[in-house]
């Protein structure tokens, strides 16, 4: 019984060391829920069931492709060293539509958003995540966002782009409240599992595939 216990805490003790080892490369699965304190809109949100979305990271690129049943898929591939995001979105009412974009915030990105290091942690499959509390305006809504990052993802995230570098690591956990149509929804995003492996660099293409119209505007 004695060399059970040693053993397992053994295995424990190794789990989390590897846990906080610094992850430059691999795949990150989450989760995301919404909800609303409008009946009607809970109702829709909740029609629309949850999104899954998988994370891509190698270096200085990323690529997030979410699936949801009604909305359909989206995928942003991220180039940091050029600051260029290649957004491709195929749903039931638009079609396969792209659009290229710079991922540099402007100075009014910028004074849109207020960030504060709150004094949180939270522990995100055996990573200890610190919290940021976010305010900013998107599409002239308030929108507050509390997210907790970890250093020991080296990844690009397209959620905290549009902040500089006011807020610091990768964020594995987050909630973020606004107002649309009068309602307020409350939206949870957390990263479930974390793999450690090797990715093509075909998955950072920023080639636009065939079949995808550029989206008029962009």
């Amino acid at each position: 019984m004695k060399k059970t216990i040693i053993l397992s805490f053994a295995l424990l003790l190794s789990v989390i060391v590897s846990a906080q080892e610094k992850i430059e490369e691999g795949i990150l699965t989450a989760k995301q829920t919404m909800s609303s304190d409008n009946e009607q809109m809970n109702t829709q949100l909740k029609s629309m069931g949850e999104t899954n979305s998988t994370s891509y990271f190698k270096g200085d690129k990323a690529r997030n492709e979410t699936n949801n049943p009604m909305s359909g898929d989206m995928t942003m591939i991220i180039d940091g060293s050029t600051k260029q995001m290649l957004m491709l979105m195929d749903n039931p009412y638009q079609g396969k539509k792209y659009m290229m974009q710079s991922i540099e915030p402007s100075t009014e990105d910028l004074e849109n958003v207020t960030v504060k290091k709150g004094d949180k942690t939270k522990t995100i499959l055996g990573y200890e995540c610190q919290q940021y509390i976010v305010s900013m305006k998107q599409n002239g809504q308030d929108v507050e966002m509390h997210m907790y990052t970890t250093d020991k993802i080296s990844a690009i995230s397209q959620n905290t782009t549009a902040m500089g570098d006011k807020v610091e690591g990768f964020p594995l956990y987050f909630t973020m409240t606004m107002n649309q149509m009068g309602a307020t929804i409350d939206i949870t995003s957390e990263v479930v599992k974390i793999d450690k492996v090797a990715v093509s660099d075909e998955k950072f293409d920023m080639t636009p595939p065939e079949g995808y119209t550029k989206m008029e505007g962009m």
